[in-house]
C-alpha cells in the first residue's frame, strides 16, 4: 500500500522543531568541535631583516647581513589524537647570506629542530610522543588559543628554552586584516656555554676556553588573529652573544637580528588563512544557527497555524 503523504502543516512544524533545535546544538556543540588545532599542518613561515653574524671562517663579524629564518612545521598526524592532541614537528633554520644560497638546514648558520605536543582545543602543552624540548610550557608559541582575550599570556621562547610574559598592546592591522597586538622582550640570561678559542673572547692566550653563550631579545612584538589565534605577524630582535667564562661584558655577538618579521609572502598567507578559518567558524557558529533559528521559527509558527486553522474548519 502507498503510504499517505504527511500533510503540510505537520510537515512545516516538523522541520520548524528541527531548525529551533539544531540553531543550540551549532553553537555549543558543532563550533566548539571546530575549534580544534589542525593535525595534517604543512606550513613554512619566512622572517628576514637586517642584522650581524660572527663569521667564523674570516674570525670577524659582519655587520648590515640580510638574516633569515625559516621555519618548517609538519603535523605527524599518525601521533596525533584528532579528539584530543596535535604533534607538530618542527625545523628552524637561520640564514646568513652565504648559507641560505646552500639550501640545506645542515649547514645553515644555525639548526634546531623540535616535537610540539599541544591540546587541540586549550593549546595546552600535552607532555607525551616524544616532546622536545621537555618540558615545553606556555600559552602560546607558533599559535595561541581560540578566542584571544585582552590580557597577557606566557610565550614560549625556544632560543631562551623558558616562557616569557607577553602584554596586549592593543589593536593592529596585517594587510588590512584587524588583530590583536601582544609585545613583550628578553634581557640578557645565560643559557649555555660553547668550547671555542680563548682569542674569540679576548682571551688570546688559551687555546680554548668554555665560553658562556648569552640571549636577549630587545623586543618581540606578534599580531594575532581574535577568533583562530593565527599568528598574522611576527617581528624579533634576537641578540645571541658570548662571554668569558665569567666575564660581565659581551665579548663577541654571535649573532644579531634588528627587527627580523615575516616577510609579505608570508604575513599575505597567514592572513589569507586566517580569513577562509573565520568564515568557517562564523558560519558554524553565528550564521547557521540565527538562519536555523529564524527559519524554525516561522516554520513552527506557520505549521502550527495551519493545523489551528484545519481543526477549526473540521468543525
Amino acid at each position: 500500500m502507498r503510504r499517505p503523504t504527511p500533510p503540510v502543516p505537520l510537515i512545516l512544524l516538523g522541520a520548524g522543531v528541527f531548525l529551533l533545535v539544531l540553531a543550540p546544538m551549532l553553537t555549543w556543540y558543532v563550533e566548539p568541535h571546530a575549534k580544534r588545532t589542525s593535525v595534517d599542518v604543512n606550513a613554512t613561515t619566512v622572517f628576514t631583516g637586517e642584522g650581524r653574524y660572527y663569521d667564523a671562517e674570516a674570525t670577524e663579524v659582519r655587520s648590515g647581513q640580510k638574516i633569515t629564518i625559516t621555519r618548517r612545521v609538519l603535523g605527524d598526524v599518525a601521533a596525533s589524537d584528532r579528539s584530543g592532541r596535535a604533534v607538530w614537528d618542527v625545523s628552524t633554520t637561520i640564514d646568513t647570506p652565504r648559507t641560505l644560497k646552500l639550501g640545506d638546514p645542515r649547514r645553515s648558520f644555525q639548526w634546531t629542530t623540535e616535537r610540539l605536543v599541544t591540546d587541540r582545543r586549550t593549546n595546552a602543552p600535552v607532555h607525551c610522543c616524544g616532546e622536545s624540548p621537555s618540558p615545553f610550557e606556555g600559552e602560546a608559541y607558533l599559535k595561541f588559543p581560540f578566542d584571544v582575550q585582552k590580557r597577557g599570556y606566557r610565550w614560549w621562547d625556544n632560543t631562551l628554552g623558558s616562557t616569557i610574559p607577553l602584554r596586549f598592546a592593543g589593536v593592529e592591522r596585517v594587510r588590512g586584516y584587524q588583530g590583536y597586538r601582544f609585545t613583550g622582550s628578553v634581557r640578557p640570561t645565560r643559557t649555555g656555554s660553547r668550547q671555542v678559542p680563548g682569542a674569540v673572547v679576548g682571551q688570546p692566550r688559551r687555546s680554548q676556553v668554555q665560553a658562556e653563550e648569552w640571549y636577549a631579545n630587545d623586543r618581540i612584538d606578534l599580531v594575532v588573529d581574535r577568533r583562530t589565534g593565527r599568528v598574522l605577524n611576527a617581528s624579533l630582535s634576537p641578540h645571541v652573544t658570548l662571554r668569558a667564562p665569567g666575564g660581565r661584558r659581551d665579548a663577541v655577538t654571535l649573532l644579531q637580528g634588528d627587527g627580523v618579521a615575516f616577510t609579505p609572502g608570508t604575513q599575505r598567507e597567514q592572513v589569507d588563512v586566517a580569513r577562509r578559518e573565520n568564515r568557517k567558524l562564523r558560519l558554524i557558529g553565528e550564521t547557521a544557527p540565527l538562519g536555523a533559528a529564524v527559519v524554525g521559527v516561522f516554520a513552527a509558527a506557520g505549521g502550527v497555524l495551519l493545523l489551528v486553522r484545519g481543526a477549526t474548519r473540521a468543525d
